[in-house]
Formats: structure tokens, sequence, C-alpha cells
């Protein structure tokens, strides 16, 4: 997920809000991960936007992407001049309509931004986990949700919505907890890496594990910190995100404050300098070891091995809500064939599936983006599921 939405005209917003903390486990007994390993206790940051009514049939969990965070919406101050990563679609009269929907989105763990993750400290040391830090998986991640929704007084959740990493947990989350959600929209997603996704992943971590202030990860406290590994990761992982068309149309080859190359190892296009700023600028908010856990999760998310035992149509046997799939015509991280074979998958356990595939020139991201015929999807199939879930019919 990438900044470059950054100035964007959201409309009407929820106003101030404040990410809030669940945490459970405190006795000890957190949660067994996938991997066999105990983590206790867990945190979850969060935030909520809109009200829960009475029955508590309103509730849509929003998912976030692989640096998102919790703050979906809104603002934390008057000063704060950046609104939350999908101010675009959560507010009253938006697709995720606060008017009508109570709206919930938390911190992932092994994140850095409130939730439990390896810059947490372990109490079994008094310091902080770094590479101690068990790898999680999506399930871990949807799992300890499904732990703040039952905290939240939630028992059945109208719908999960999320993008790309966020998409993944929208899948996990309709195959792992079919009761408890009654749609699902993942959007430019996969029900599994390809070896190019992993690859650009295992070229980003080790652009962080070859920073010698890495230090294997033990550098909280140090007053050193693996910025120039991590900027790099987050460089590699941008052009992700990107297109080729939305390269050419915002840099093509044009150069950066100057006319003339340099025939020197300055930026000289602006791209480059575009590159090295979102490096920069990624540092600032992120942390080292969590990008290595976060790529690791999503590199391990594989729906079909893990209820399917290698079909995906076995695997979404288990599902029983309606899924509106959507890909973005740019996409080539995860592109528009994968959204189909999870749609075909689907059809063929019957269920009740939209799918379409967006004209976008955007890439990756382009779910971050104002789209009027996403917001005219998104918004007409709650309709529908509100009409079909909420009047009895679930």
């Amino acid at each position: 997920m990438s900044e470059y939405v950054d100035g964007l005209d959201t409309g009407a917003s929820v106003g101030r809000v404040e990410k809030q903390y669940y945490t459970f486990g405190e006795d000890g007994q957190g949660i067994v991960l996938d991997s066999g390993r105990m983590l206790a206790p867990v945190t979850l940051a969060y935030e909520t936007y809109g009200s829960l009514n009475a029955d508590g049939s309103n509730a849509i969990l929003v998912t976030h992407a692989l640096t998102g965070d919790s703050h979906a919406a809104g603002y934390y101050s008057k000063e704060d001049p950046k609104p939350g990563w999908w101010d675009i679609m959560i507010g009253p009269g938006k697709p995720l309509d606060t008017n009508r929907f109570f709206i919930i989105c938390a911190n992932v763990i092994s994140g850095c931004m409130g939730s439990t993750g390896p810059g947490s400290v372990n109490p079994a040391t008094g310091r902080e986990y770094g590479m101690e830090f068990p790898v999680v998986t999506i399930g871990d991640m949807v799992r300890c949700q499904r732990r703040l929704i039952d905290h939240l007084g939630v028992d059945r959740l109208l719908a999960v919505v999320g993008g790309s990493v966020g998409g993944m947990q929208v899948l996990e989350w309709s195959v792992r907890y079919p009761d408890r959600v009654c749609a699902a929209i993942p959007m430019a997603t996969t029900v599994k890496h390809s070896a190019q996704a992993i690859a650009f992943n295992e070229v980003a971590r080790q652009a962080i594990m070859a920073d010698p202030k890495w230090n294997h990860g033990d550098y909280y406290g140090t007053g050193e910190r693996p910025e120039l590994g991590l900027a790099v990761a987050r460089m590699i992982g941008h052009i992700t995100y990107l297109s080729d068309e939305s390269m050419r149309r915002k840099f093509d080859r044009r150069l950066q404050d100057r006319c003339e190359l340099s025939f020197d190892f300055e930026a000289d296009f602006q791209v480059e300098s575009y590159l090295r700023y979102q490096g920069n600028k990624f540092v600032e908010r992120f942390d080292a070891n969590a990008f290595l856990f976060l790529t690791k999760a999503a590199d391990y998310f594989n729906l079909e091995n893990e209820y399917g035992n290698g079909s995906l149509v076995a695997a979404f046997s288990r599902a029983t809500c309606r899924y509106l799939v959507l890909s973005f015509t740019s996409d080539w991280l995860y592109p528009t064939y994968q959204s189909r074979m999870m749609v075909k998958a689907m059809k063929k356990n019957g269920l009740d599936v939209s799918f379409c595939e967006l004209e976008a020139p955007w890439g990756h991201d382009a779910f971050l983006l104002p789209n009027p015929r996403l917001d005219s999807l998104v918004t007409g199939f709650l309709d529908r599921i509100i009409a079909e879930c909420v009047s009895g019919d679930r």
C-alpha cells in the first residue's frame, strides 16, 4: 500500500477519531499461533466509526493492507494534515456509510502501529521481541480480530472488506468463520502469492537484513535503525504498487530539477527522486522488523492448502457468505486471472458471487484511489446484503 493518496479531496469526514486498544491474554493464555508458539498478552490497536445498532447487525470490519494501520478514516486532531488511509470510502454518505454502518478497523499483530509486534516488549525478557517475535500468519491475524469483534459485542459481521493483504484477511474470515460473516468484499487480492510476489518480498527483506544497522533485528534502544535497508525495501515494494502506465503518466523520463544528465549517481530522473522520497518517508513511520514479519505472513498465505488440501474448490466449500470480488485492470501484483480463479472456485460451490474487473490505470493501489465505479459497486452490494441478511434471510 503506497502513500500517493496524500492530498486527495476525500469529501465528508467522520471527523475527529481516537485510537483505542484491546488487550487479551494478560493471564498468559493469549493465542496459540499456527507456528505452535504462544503469544501473550496480545494488544490490538483499533478504531471505530459510526454506531453499532441495537441488534448488532450493521458491523463492517475493514482490513488493512501490508503497511496500513487502524487509522482508516477521520483525523486525530485539527492540526492533523492527513486523514485515515481509506477516508475516500468511509464516512457519511460514502460507500461505507457511517450513518448506516458501524465500521471497525484494527492494526494486525506483528505490525508496528499499536498492536503487538516485534517492537513490543517481550514479558519473558523485559526487552523488545525483535527477531524473537514469533512468525505469524494471516490466520493468526484474523483469529485475533475475532477476539476483538467478540469484545465489541458483534456476533456476526455484516461484511468484511479489504484490499491487497487486507483482501487475504477477508478471504480468511470467510472460510475460517463462515457463521460470523454475512458478506465479503476482497479487492485486488489473491488466495496465494505467486513466485514473483514472493520474490519481490524476499528481495525487500534481504535489503533490510543486509543493512549493518539491522544487527540481526536487535536495534531497539541503540539509537540506530536500519533506515537505509528499510527505505530500499519500500522502494522495491512501491514499484509493485504502481503500473507501467501510471509511472509513464506521472514521470515518463522527465529529469528532476535539471536540464541535462549528471553522469553520476544522483537522482537524474523524477521517478528516482520519487522513489527515494517514498523510501525516506516510510522509515519515519514504520519498523523494519515489522516489515519482515508482515511480508512473511503474506508469503505464507495459501487458502487452498490451509483449507482445501491443495484444492481451492474444497477450500471455499466451507464458505457460506455472499461475495463481491473486485480486481483492477492494471494490477500486475495480483492480476485479474487470480481473482477469476477464486471466483470460479466459489461458483463451483454454488456461492452467491459478484465479480467485476474495474478499469484503472494506477496499478495495484487502485483500490485506494477515487473510483465512482468502485463506489457504486460497493454501495449496491451492501444495499442488497442489508436487504437479504438483516431482513431475516441470514
